[in-house]
């Protein structure tokens, strides 16, 4: 019993040295191999694309980039290249997520989402499945019926409005809420209360009923696509650059015989021919006058919403006491409504057209016309 009460001796009696360094030296080893691992990337939603790209191999990922579009094709692309280095763990991770939403992509197509269901809750197990469906179902209403995203409003309401209020409920489900606001605001009463009213109980719809809606819609926009995609030749932004170049004399015998033809369309040209930023195109002498005759209220307005330049052209033509008393005027007025600008700018306009059909003062128009002092 004694000789365990003792510690062990080496061969000459003394006590064999006690190694108390030593279990230190094997907890610090895990910690630095922890330490040299790479820490696990987070990856948004491109990197991941990007990621499957470099995972699959260039012959696999070609084959993919054969039903991309060409912007898909450019966003991936420039992901890849600055991808980077991508641990295993993170790369197994994301493969995973890719094969789940391909089977999750396949069950819907084939059977809906309720068949999508129970083919994800057989694979995956619930929890899993409600969260792919819920990704899925978002994913789905972003990329159906894109091509609407490039639709005029115009051009919507002109594809739908002989539809049946089931079809235009499903097919504006699928826009902005503003572009569809704008197509129901044309339908007639009746229509729009049937088409808010399915759109209202809408749920869900079949996928093969969806690619055929879907399908049609995609006919009609190409053909107006196509029809809007023609060069444009005339019009009235045409003529009104025509009649800037043209001389006064011919100018005025033009619009003497189209006024009593068409006074309506006479003034839409003569409107385009000089607008509001145009005046910093005239003389000082011609800017003095006609800002005689404007209300101080429309200068204020008209300003509001002018460029420095043009403002610029007429505070230098004001007296210091007006363009001071304009200037203050600009500071306190607020919450102005464009119309309002608009409709100024236009009462400025006409003030400097008539003074220019009356001799007073001078529109230059297209570098024609010489100013002798």
């Amino acid at each position: 019993m004694a000789r365990k009460d003792k510690p062990p001796r080496g061969r000459r009696g003394k006590a064999a040295p006690v190694e108390e360094e030593e279990p230190q030296v094997e907890e610090e080893r895990p910690n630095q191999q922890q330490q040299e691992q790479p820490a696990k990337r987070e990856l948004d939603s491109a990197q991941k694309a990007a990621a499957v790209i470099v995972a699959l191999g260039t012959d696999k990922a070609s084959l993919i980039y054969q039903h991309m579009d060409p912007d898909e094709i450019e966003q991936v692309t420039i992901e890849v290249a600055k991808l980077g280095f991508v641990d295993a763990e993170t790369t197994q991770d994301v493969l995973n997520e890719y094969y789940q939403m391909c089977m999750m992509n396949k069950a819907v197509t084939e059977g809906g989402l309720e068949y999508a269901r129970s083919v994800l809750e057989k694979a995956f197990g619930g929890a899993t499945a409600n969260e792919l469906l819920a990704r899925v179902t978002k994913s789905l209403k972003s990329r159906e019926f894109a091509f609407l995203n490039k639709a005029r409003e115009k051009d919507l309401y002109t594809a739908l409005q002989y539809e049946r209020p089931q079809t235009i409920a499903l097919v504006l489900s699928y826009v902005a809420p503003e572009k569809a606001a704008a197509v129901i605001e044309q339908l007639e009463g009746r229509r729009q209360i049937k088409v808010v009213e399915n759109m209202a109980q809408m749920d869900s719809a079949s996928p093969t009923a969806i690619k055929i809606i879907e399908a049609e819609m995609q006919k009609r926009f190409d053909n107006i696509f196509v029809s809007n995609s023609n060069v444009k030749v005339g019009g009235i932004d045409f003529v009104a650059s025509v009649m800037n170049n043209i001389d006064r004399s011919s100018e005025k015998s033009i619009f003497d015989g189209l006024s009593s033809r068409n006074e309506e369309l006479a003034e839409e040209i003569r409107k385009r021919m000089f607008v509001f930023e145009d005046i910093v195109t005239m003389d000082d002498r011609s800017v003095q006058r006609f800002v005689r005759d404007c209300d101080p209220k429309d200068l204020v307005l008209a300003l509001k919403a002018a460029n420095q330049e043009v403002a610029n052209k007429l505070f230098g033509n004001m007296s210091s006491r007006m363009a001071e008393s304009i200037r203050d005027d600009l500071e306190i007025t607020s919450n102005v409504r464009m119309k309002d600008v608009e409709e100024a700018q236009s009462r400025i306009v006409a003030i400097i057209r008539g003074l220019e059909e009356q001799g007073e003062i001078v529109i230059m128009k297209g570098g024609k016309d010489d100013i002798i002092a």
